[in-house]
């Protein structure tokens, strides 16, 4: 391997680290990232016949120097394995606004039943190199309808 593959190998592995959520984020209650920084998961989700998910909730955020997106991700039978459904770009006005994020999935992947969906709201800061700043997540326990 040479060493522009090694570097950029290693340069990647650590965008992946420094971009996972910590446990702490996940752990925290929607609001506790700041007083006006939220994401809410709704409680339940929409599965089409054709496998496409729809994952919704709100979200709330102030400032910002980077753009921000409200991702979600979705579980079922297997928590470690997830499948990131969509990202909504957000507005940091201070106000609560919706989001909805849909993506297709291949059929079967998911059932009618218990799920489990983790949402993030996460601003890009640049300073030469884009890296991502947590303003809030939510880990919720939802119900997948046909």
């Amino acid at each position: 391997m040479r060493l522009h593959q090694v570097m950029a190998t290693a340069a990647g592995a650590v965008l992946l680290l420094l971009a996972a959520p910590s446990a702490d984020a996940l752990s925290r209650p929607a609001g506790s990232a700041g007083p006006s920084d939220t994401v809410t998961v709704d409680p339940t989700g929409r599965l089409a016949a054709d496998g496409t998910v729809t994952l919704s909730g709100t979200y709330r955020c102030t400032g910002g120097t980077g753009p921000v997106f409200v991702s979600s991700s979705l579980s079922q039978g297997q928590p470690d394995r997830r499948k990131g459904v969509g990202g909504t770009t957000a507005v940091c006005d201070g106000a609560q606004h919706r989001w909805t994020n849909t993506d297709r999935t291949e059929p079967g992947r998911f059932k009618p039943g218990a799920a489990k969906v983790q949402a993030t709201l996460m601003e890009l800061r640049s300073s030469g190199l884009p890296l991502p700043m947590f303003h809030a997540a939510q880990e919720r326990d939802i119900t997948l309808v046909g």
